[in-house]
């Protein structure tokens, strides 16, 4: 393993390397397709990653969250349609998610008055607001659990295909 750098202001692609203790020439290997000085650009901003680089890097560096970095920093649509999703613990994630069904179970009654003639009108907005907001909340807590599952199987503690055969059958 490589001296740790001390470069100051390091971006998300340098961190995520040097966290996963590779050397770019180490990283350069791993990945095949990006040479070197091309990991050096991207590190230090001379050059833009592309799509498929961040998605080599992730695997390659065990960091998925890199490719939600990608999409809500450098993606030009998705800096516009995507959430940057927080990293947190299944603790945190579960509890977040009974928290915002339990909100939304309260505002249920008042989605079906608001629903019931297919019309929004002036005096329903604020409430439709309010859901609007609370389903936004449990998406966001449902993609940061699907990224703590992906960061679970990229570290090895659980077996990732064994996972998604359970998926697919349960979709069938």
């Amino acid at each position: 393993m490589g001296k740790k750098s001390t470069k100051e202001n390091k971006n998300m692609y340098f961190q995520c390397r040097e966290a996963a203790g590779l050397t770019r020439a180490q990283a350069s290997e791993l990945l095949g397709f990006i040479s070197e000085s091309r990991i050096e650009k991207i590190e230090s901003e001379k050059t833009p990653a592309t799509p498929e680089d961040v998605v080599a890097m992730a695997e390659a560096y065990r960091c998925p969250s890199l490719c939600n970095y990608y999409c809500t920093h450098e993606c030009r649509i998705g800096k516009e349609s995507v959430q940057e999703i927080p990293l947190s613990s299944l603790s945190e994630i579960s509890l977040g998610i009974l928290a915002s069904l339990n909100a939304l179970d309260r505002q249920r009654d008042r989605l079906i008055e608001i629903a019931e003639d297919g019309q929004i009108t002036e005096d329903e907005l604020p409430d439709f607001a309010r859901i609007q907001d609370r389903l936004n909340k449990i998406s966001l807590t449902v993609e940061s659990l699907k990224l703590w599952m992906k960061n679970t199987a990229a570290n090895g503690n659980f077996d990732r295909d064994k996972f998604a055969a359970l998926l697919e059958d349960l979709h069938q």
